[in-house]
């Protein structure tokens, strides 16, 4: 089971703890909102608020350790750089923030093992990213950050961004998820036009288990930093494939590493577009990172969420699924499998909505509905199976 293989990994799909630890704190203003929303404390006006968000890239630092310790490139850097910040905008736009957005960093690393020039290329890859996006109007301001040497703690390194914007409430986008509702999912995978590869949909979720179940156990004795010592063997690097390797599949071949490395994808220019075209139908937005295909579970207002019409599963969740045997049902707990932006929305303006996506060359659909229900829930449908949550 999966959940044994975390538990003996040292880490918890369902952060079960870290929920117990927060439960009876304040969710914000707006407990439905997939961000927390704080009154306006930087400006005191009841028309505005605060939206802070703080995340990092996870374990997906020791898998491009790896392989840049293997390849010696450094542009695996940068990527990383890209999945820890877009965990907190791509968050952050799920309640129809899109511009404006202040940024800092904070960077620990075991200098031991981390040369200057990696830090060199995490911090300039943002003036990079920062251009991309200011060409389609959203606009990011970097504030400096924290870079400091932890080796005592950090076993290679961590990477993490906080990030801070004011908004109008009048714009806030906060689910409100109801029967009646039709899904359109966005695909995490392809190459959107403000991409230059192709992305396999990877994400940063769920990359403790993807990384262990593929990898070949020579990694273990060679790189015993990438993992702690208190982890039990038997599952450390378990896989059979190496991370330099190309693997065939029906859609190509690829490489292992474009497959588990490549960066989270951030839908910032399609959710602007969306939130100017489509907002009067839109009623809910979810990024789904930890919990998958579930994640919306905590958003639902009413009814049951059916998804019985999702995109192809790309071939790196397939690959996982393949190495690892986890069954099908706990892949959609932990992973996007494909699919890591979903919208509710009137059914007027589904196909309004797919054609933006489209329009930046990015698989889009609808994969379901809300349907009527004395619970709320969550319903898979996949391969002729009905996963229930």
């Amino acid at each position: 089971m999966m959940d044994d293989r975390y538990a003996k990994r040292g880490v918890s799909s369902g952060k079960e703890e870290v929920h117990a630890a927060i439960k009876g704190l304040s969710q914000g203003l707006f407990p439905k909102a997939f961000c927390k929303i704080l009154p306006d404390v930087a400006g005191g006006s009841e028309d505005h608020c605060n939206i802070m968000h703080a995340d990092t890239a996870g374990t997906k630092t020791s898998l491009a350790y790896l392989y840049w310790k293997e390849t010696g490139d450094l542009s695996v850097w940068e990527g990383i750089a890209q999945d820890a910040l877009v965990m907190n905008l791509d968050d952050m736009a799920c309640i129809g923030c899109t511009t404006d957005i202040t940024i800092s960093s904070t960077i620990g690393r075991n200098k031991h093992l981390i040369p200057g020039e990696v830090i060199t290329r995490i911090i300039q890859w943002l003036e990079s990213f920062r251009e991309n996006m200011a060409a389609h109007g959203i606009h990011l301001y970097p504030a400096g950050g924290e870079t400091a040497d932890v080796g005592d703690i950090v076993r290679t390194m961590d990477v993490g961004y906080c990030t801070f914007a004011r908004m109008k409430r009048s714009d806030l986008l906060v689910n409100d998820i109801r029967p009646g509702q039709l899904i359109v999912g966005l695909a995490s995978y392809g190459q959107a036009s403000y991409e230059q590869t192709y992305n396999s949909g990877i994400g940063s979720n769920g990359l403790t288990s993807a990384r262990h179940d593929i990898l070949h156990s020579r990694y273990r004795d060679r790189y015993p930093e990438t993992y702690a010592p208190e982890t039990h063997e038997d599952v450390v690097y378990a896989g059979s494939r190496a991370i330099t390797e190309e693997v065939l599949f029906e859609e190509g071949t690829f490489s292992m590493a474009q497959l588990l490395l490549s960066p989270t994808r951030t839908y910032l220019p399609v959710i602007r577009q969306i939130m100017a075209h489509c907002r009067k139908g839109l009623h809910g937005m979810i990024h789904s990172t930890g919990g998958g295909q579930t994640k919306v579970s905590k958003f639902i207002t009413e009814g049951i969420v059916r998804k019985d019409h999702l995109l192809p599963v790309p071939p790196v969740f397939r690959l996982i699924q393949e190495e690892s045997g986890t069954n099908w049902r706990e892949m959609f707990q932990v992973f996007n499998m494909g699919q890591r932006l979903e919208c509710y929305v009137d059914p007027e303006v589904a196909d309004e909505l797919v054609s933006i996506a489209t329009s930046f060359g990015i698989d889009a659909r609808i994969i379901g509905e809300v349907i009527p229900a004395d619970h709320t829930g969550v319903e898979i449908h996949y391969n002729g199976q009905v996963f229930h949550y």
